[in-house]
């Protein structure tokens, strides 16, 4: 810092909280804003990120349920956010499996949480283990250097236990209005689009494309098929790009969600490991194995014309 600056957090923060009233009551949340980039840490909730904003301006879909502590059947519970972690032990919808699995609601040990005028650093913990079965532990490192567009999310597998166990990850990024809009664009570097469903298929020539929200409209969803793993969308009414970048050795599979219904507006870029329904695998990790799987959130703005 230099002499025209009397507090770091002039320019960058963090801060933590619990929050007091409402359905958010009893979330453990850490605030972090580099100066740029605003983003919400939910320490309740895996330490996913609740809410990412632009100089002020929102990227997130927030669900009509918002964000809660209290537990629910999935449709009443899920809150978007602007990633939503999903796994290990199931994404989708799987018979016998909670929809999405329940990484997501599994509450974190924060090991590190610091700010100074370089970057912002928040290490977590999480364990997913059984009695007589899995021990399988989650080390999350979210980095954001101080004034930068990006926000990185680095997760590290490792296989406690003395067998091979099967796992699954779904990096669930939902973008909202104002980023989503009638005229936004999703722009990827496509070697194929894949449908999901046969309403998925019949609209297929509008995959990449983003409407008016329609009232009741049907969701869609395709893999996509990637030369370089960054997928993108660009809003110029606002002047917006939003790219998710990851690690392609340990995230092979890409999904688009588009929901343009009235009331249910968003668009979800998914860096997975497997795809759904009857293509869903799961992925083996090796006694004491350890794997690096790497996702960044960035907003930049477009060049002025």
């Amino acid at each position: 810092m230099d002499g025209k600056i009397s507090n770091l957090a002039q320019v960058a923060s963090l801060r933590r909280y619990t929050v007091t009233s409402g359905k958010e009551q009893g979330l453990d949340i850490i605030d972090c804003d580099n100066g740029k980039l605003r983003f919400l840490l939910n320490v309740s909730k895996a330490c996913d990120v609740m809410q990412l904003y632009d100089k002020g301006q929102n990227m997130s879909f927030i669900s009509k349920n918002g964000f809660m502590k209290r537990e629910l059947p999935f449709a009443k519970r899920f809150e978007g956010g602007m990633l939503y972690t999903c796994g290990l032990d199931s994404v989708g919808e799987r018979e016998g499996f909670e929809e999405h699995g329940s990484l997501h609601n599994t509450p974190v040990q924060i090991l590190r949480a610091e700010c100074d005028d370089t970057q912002i650093v928040v290490e977590s913990l999480l364990s997913d283990t059984e009695v007589f079965g899995k021990n399988l532990v989650l080390r999350r490192t979210i980095t954001s250097r101080t004034g930068s567009d990006s926000v990185s999310v680095i997760d590290r597998l490792t296989n406690c236990g003395y067998r091979d166990e099967n796992y699954c990850l779904l990096y669930h990024v939902n973008l909202g209005y104002p980023l989503i809009d009638d005229g936004a664009r999703i722009v990827a570097e496509t070697l194929s689009c894949q449908p999901r469903t046969q309403w998925a298929e019949k609209n297929i020539d509008t995959a990449f494309e983003l409407s008016e929200a329609v009232p009741e409209m049907e969701e869609t969803c395709y893999y996509l098929t990637v030369k370089k793993p960054e997928v993108s969308l660009v809003n110029e009414k606002i002047g917006k790009k939003f790219t998710v970048s990851y690690s392609a050795d340990t995230l092979p599979n890409f999904l688009v969600w588009k929901s343009l219904a009235s009331g249910d507006y968003a668009v979800g870029l998914e860096p997975c490991t497997t795809k759904l329904d009857h293509l869903f695998e799961y992925s083996t990790l090796k006694a004491g194995e350890t794997l690096e799987f790497r996702v960044e959130l960035s907003v930049k703005d477009l060049p002025s014309r």
